[in-house]
Formats: C-alpha cells, sequence, structure tokens
C-alpha cells in the first residue's frame, strides 16, 4: 500500500467569494500543496506548489500580472526541496514528478527535480506547450518554470492502459493504474485546466484522491457549492467543471474515500499575520 505526505509549499491570497459563491469578499490565504506518495515502485511526487523561481518569473514583463491578481507569499523555509529534505527525501530520490496540470501554482518547482520522470497528460501538455505571453498569463501559465528539458523527459499518462476502477469508486468508472501495481491510479478531472488530472491512491487505511482544483475549498464539494462564475473566466470549462464538482460530491456522500484538494485549509488573511 502506498502512503501519502502533505507538504505545504506557499500560499496565495484571493477574495474567498472567487472561490466559492455567496462566501463573502474578505481576501484569504489558500496553501499550496505538493504531495509525496511512497509506493513499492519508488517515490512518486504529486505537484510541487510554489518556489522561489515563482518570483523571478513574474518579476517582470506581461507576467507581472500574475503576481498582482493572485498575490502569494512563499518562504525559504516553504521550500520543497528543503522540506523534502527534512523528511528524509533527496530530490534525486523521486521516481516520478506527476503534474496535475500546468497552472504556475503546481509547476514552480519543478526544476528542483532534474532527475525525476515527468508525468503528466497529453492533451494538458499540447494546450499550454506553445504559450507566451497573455495567452499564458490567461492560462495562469509561466513558461519560464519549466525546464530545458522537458520535452526529453515527459511522458503522458495516455500511454498505459487504461482499467476499470473498484465500484466503491463510483461514480468514477475508469483510470490509468501508473505503478501497475493499483496503488496510484489516475483519473480525469476535466473543467478546471485541459487535461486536469487526479489520483486514486490506495493507502492502508483505503483510498484517497488526490482531486488537485477541481475544487479550491472543500465546502464546494461538499456542499455542491461553486466559484464565482468570473472563476471562469481562467477555468477551461463550466459544464465540465460541474460535472466534476458533482461526481466529487457523490464520491464525499459515498464515505467511499478521502479527497484531498490542492488548496484545502483555507483560512482568513490577516496582514501580518498570514504572511
Amino acid at each position: 500500500m502506498a502512503k501519502i505526505t502533505a507538504f505545504r509549499v506557499g500560499h496565495c491570497t484571493h477574495p474567498s467569494c472567487m472561490v466559492l459563491k455567496g462566501s463573502g469578499i474578505k481576501s484569504r490565504c489558500f496553501p499550496s500543496r505538493a504531495y509525496l506518495i511512497e509506493t513499492s515502485r519508488g517515490l512518486y511526487l504529486w505537484d510541487t506548489g510554489y518556489a522561489d523561481r515563482f518570483r523571478e518569473a513574474t518579476a517582470q514583463g506581461v507576467f507581472k500580472l500574475y503576481a498582482w491578481i493572485t498575490p502569494v507569499v512563499f518562504d525559504a523555509h516553504e521550500s520543497l526541496q528543503g522540506q523534502l529534505r527534512a523528511y528524509g527525501v533527496s530530490p534525486k530520490d523521486i521516481h516520478t514528478l506527476v503534474l496535475s496540470h500546468f497552472h504556475a501554482d503546481h509547476i514552480a518547482g519543478m526544476r528542483d527535480f532534474p532527475a525525476a520522470r515527468l508525468l503528466c497528460s497529453a492533451p494538458g501538455w499540447e494546450a499550454v506547450r506553445h504559450l507566451s505571453g497573455v495567452k499564458a498569463v490567461r492560462q495562469a501559465f509561466v513558461p519560464a518554470l519549466l525546464p530545458a528539458d522537458i520535452e526529453a523527459r515527459l511522458e503522458f499518462v495516455e500511454r498505459y492502459p487504461e482499467s476499470a476502477l473498484a465500484s466503491e469508486l463510483a461514480p468514477f468508472e475508469h483510470g490509468w493504474d501508473i505503478t501497475g501495481t493499483g496503488e496510484i491510479i489516475i483519473v480525469n478531472l476535466p473543467g478546471h485546466a485541459i487535461g486536469h488530472l487526479g489520483a486514486f491512491v490506495r493507502e492502508d487505511h483505503g483510498w484517497t484522491l488526490l482531486a488537485s482544483d477541481a475544487a479550491w475549498v472543500a465546502d464546494s464539494y461538499q456542499q455542491l457549492r461553486g466559484p464565482s462564475e468570473l472563476s471562469f473566466l481562467i477555468q477551461h470549462n463550466r459544464k465540465d467543471y460541474y460535472d466534476t464538482l458533482r461526481k466529487l460530491h457523490a464520491l464525499h456522500q459515498s464515505g467511499q474515500a478521502a479527497i484531498r484538494i490542492t488548496h484545502e485549509g483555507a483560512v482568513d488573511y490577516l496582514p501580518g499575520v498570514n504572511a
């Protein structure tokens, strides 16, 4: 069985109502998380959160807009590399870095893991690989965060055989077993971004779904409350988003799997405290 360890890697601030309708305009902190997944086939990393490189990449040109619209707080002690080393894992020990999608808050630390295989959705990569300037910003994508050798290291989940999921994971039906042991099964979670992925992880206590940005706060899938309509200016597809949200709600109601989202644990932003 696999084991998941979560790491908080920086946070951004945003008005609460943008991520959950009717929750007011008060600014909240939304932690960004990466997940270490220890399996019998090696160490997998699910996303990277922020990194110092994000500041550099959004300090000039049109990419300043990204940092202005979504203010980011990242301290040196939150470095994913450093946190992993404190846990006893060297960056070179990571077998595979799985990218749920290519938004900057999920890939900013990619270049800190030069030895890892990179795994993502083929449509997700095709959607961003040629983006630059304003088109990239509109997709929350910052090309400077990518490693120079990404094309040589990138593999796609679609190359794995698609198999049926255990019946208790309904309404999710199919996924890609990327370990060959059933410990990590990748699923499509469309709507937030093209090629947006989640992962069912089999732990000792049962299944956990790493749902990435299929919801930004737990209230969203627990209560079937979506985000502000303005959020769909940057999210890919409103209908697909709500179809996925309903699936998360049904899974939550069934109690057959724990659900973890990247930005869970949002708290009210208090200047000088949360920063």
